[in-house]
């Protein structure tokens, strides 16, 4: 009787389950569009009248991507774009957090809740999305957590201490994290970007109430720091889109780096 042999051959893998927050515009906007031509992208943001600029981007890469509604500082809306992925996809394997903002000012022109409310998105917001996906990971015994924080994280200065104190709280956090889901076999990443012309400096940038007060102590200072930091990003020609490589990057390394520098700046700093 003849040989037979048979040929066994890997069951192909299914495409990634990603959620990603905060996707309407800069580095969220590119990352979504970046992967939603090789991976099951779930792109969430607080106002889906927000979405036809990440829907044109997409487009334009000819990928494919599922909009949700999700506001980091409101768990029922994560809970609700979790449960929708989990039973649509039956896991995530990877939770991209770049849902934040940045309040300019002094100390004595912000209030308090101005302060807490940057808390509240930039720190507090990256856990609640979090506490949502680790049962399942946890669950799976794999997974990666990669979140969007900044060099900011790494240093302060004059009218951004309320901004640069929620990513250091949020450096801290992960690190910390990244220990404690090793047994888990869950990966955690912090990606360091440096400075890039987004709408965190344009359409999205906010200042504190008493910022343009002629009565504040600090008002000259405001008005002087505000045109450098205009000026500066104006100048800025490095694009975002590397932010966006790095993500992917990491999404597709079997054993990614905790910290990440997007960009020379970073590096250096």
């Amino acid at each position: 009787m003849a040989k037979v042999t048979v040929k066994i051959f890997p069951q192909e893998q299914k495409p990634k389950v990603i959620l990603i927050t905060g996707c309407s515009s800069g580095f969220g906007l590119l990352i979504a569009a970046r992967l939603s031509k090789n991976y099951r992208v779930y792109a969430t943001m607080r106002n889906l009248e927000k979405k036809q600029a990440l829907l044109d981007e997409v487009k334009k890469r000819e990928g494919r991507v599922e909009i949700l509604a999700l506001d980091v500082t409101k768990p029922d809306t994560i809970k609700s774009a979790v449960s929708q992925i989990i039973q649509r996809e039956g896991r995530i394997d990877v939770l991209v957090n770049n849902a934040g903002y940045g309040v300019g000012g002094f100390f004595e022109d912000l209030t308090q809740e101005e302060i807490r409310a940057q808390f509240d998105t930039n720190f507090f917001g990256q856990q609640n999305a979090i506490r949502e996906v680790l049962p399942f990971m946890r669950q799976a015994r794999s997974g990666k957590i990669i979140t969007v924080t900044s060099i900011a994280g790494f240093y302060s200065s004059p009218a951004f201490g309320s901004y640069n104190s929620s990513k250091w709280a949020l450096e801290g956090f992960l690190e910390g994290l990244y220990y404690e889901l090793k047994p888990f076999d869950i990966q955690v990443c912090a990606i360091e970007p440096g400075s890039y012309n987004t709408n965190i400096f344009q359409a999205n940038r906010r200042y504190a109430k008493g910022f343009d007060n002629p009565k504040s102590p600090y008002y000259e200072r405001s008005q002087f720091l505000n045109k450098k930091v205009l000026d500066f990003v104006s100048g800025l020609r490095r694009g975002p889109e590397s932010v966006a490589c790095l993500a992917q990057k990491l999404i597709e390394s079997e054993n990614p780096p905790f910290r990440n520098f997007a960009d020379p700046q970073a590096k250096i700093i």
